[in-house]
């Protein structure tokens, strides 16, 4: 799976679907697909937060994140597709990894679900349509 930056950062610092998300990928019953540039956003993202909840070791779950997704190589995509040019870098990378899941929140990525068969759903929408599955 993809996991847009506000579910990753979501995940860290709070309870909630995006933790259970991250739960599951800490027990590896999930894989998380990276690109450079998912991965900068979440750091730029992390550290922004991390000034205000100081509680939260933000560098443990970066150097996880970092060792344990599956990394790729994912090219700008020749035109915008999201109404949100900076949601397009989560499609380029499931287009480069052939991950057909982006889990968001985001409304301007909600609206291109379907995309080059790319299901984009909310973290609650994963849980039980994927994680709730693998229990049986």
């Amino acid at each position: 799976i993809i996991l847009d930056t506000n579910v990753f950062i979501s995940g860290i610092f709070f309870s909630g679907p995006p933790y259970q998300i991250l739960d599951a990928w800490r027990n590896r019953k999930v894989d998380i697909v990276l690109s450079e540039e998912i991965f900068a956003e979440y750091q730029r993202v992390a550290n922004e937060l991390s000034r205000q909840i100081q509680e939260v070791d933000i560098s443990m779950f970066l150097d996880l994140i970092t060792v344990n997704s599956i990394w790729v190589e994912a090219p700008q995509l020749p035109f915008n597709v999201s109404v949100d040019p900076d949601d397009d870098k989560f499609l380029s990378c499931a287009l480069a990894s052939k991950t057909k899941v982006i889990v968001s929140g985001d409304k301007h990525l909600l609206a291109v679900s379907g995309y080059r068969r790319i299901e984009i759903v909310k973290p609650r929408s994963f849980i039980d349509r994927h994680l709730k599955k693998k229990k049986r």
